[in-house]
């Protein structure tokens, strides 16, 4: 179970919180707090793997209070204000909830939150994944995405990593010279591959199983494809290298 901790300081929102945590089966509510304060008092004494927090809040904001934190928990930031959000990912947030959001949103944050924290851990899936939000035949390796004036099928366990270029995705694949092109959003993309998968930049995903090197903050996909690990990413990617390594 991941052991979390709802922030708000309004009541409702607050309650909301509360119940969509309730009705996610990884999840585990330590405590629900109307102020940064009072979590501040949780987290000294109790251990928290995640914590749902509001931005704007009177005294001390979201952002100042994870700022605040020398070993912050995972981090997913709701708030009414979109503006926020190029802020919430400066302090490494896994996710980033516009209110008003529903069930389903929620959802797809805690699976994200999920993913981090098994990467992190080392552990194995805590839960089953909810239906993916792409279309898949019956085989669970199987998307299909739309590409030019069709719609294509992709073994997830052929993609090498997967570029963002605006609203465009280059998806490279095993033994295809030219990347497939698509009109999909990294996010949706993201939620729907596998733990073998990880965000290493604004614009790479990469098949960890595919990486042959790392040199310093740059993985050597083959002899002519180098992609960056950028500063958000970097804690993630190298906990997932020193859970497997075997040197000293």
């Amino acid at each position: 179970m991941i052991r979390c901790l709802a922030i708000d300081d309004e009541p409702l929102a607050l309650s909301q919180l509360k119940s969509y945590i309730s009705k996610v089966p990884f999840l585990e509510l330590v405590e629900a707090c109307q102020s940064p304060i009072a979590a501040m008092k949780v987290l000294a004494e109790q251990p928290v793997d995640a914590i749902f927090i509001d931005i704007n809040m009177p005294d001390l904001n979201g952002l100042s209070f994870v700022r605040t934190l020398v070993h912050p928990p995972l981090v997913v930031f709701t708030t009414a204000y979109s503006e926020y959000a190029i802020e919430g990912y400066k302090v490494d947030a896994v996710d980033y909830l516009l209110k008003p959001f529903g069930l389903d949103d929620f959802q797809r944050a805690a699976n994200k939150v999920l993913r981090q924290y098994e990467l992190t851990h080392g552990t194995g899936t805590l839960t089953q994944a909810p239906a993916p939000l792409l279309s898949t035949a019956g085989d669970d390796d199987i998307i299909f995405v739309k590409t030019e004036y069709k719609v294509v099928s992709i073994s997830i366990s052929k993609i090498r990593y997967v570029e963002a270029m605006s609203e465009y995705l280059r998806i490279y694949l095993e033994d295809e010279v030219k990347p497939i092109t698509a009109l999909l959003s990294m996010k949706k993309l993201e939620e729907r591959l596998p733990q073998n998968f990880m965000r290493v930049h604004r614009s790479y995903i990469v098949n960890l199983l595919k990486i042959q090197e790392v040199t310093r903050n740059r993985i050597l996909m083959d002899e002519k494809t180098y992609i960056p690990v950028s500063d958000s990413y970097k804690d993630a990617f190298n906990a997932y290298l020193e859970k497997r390594s075997l040197m000293k």
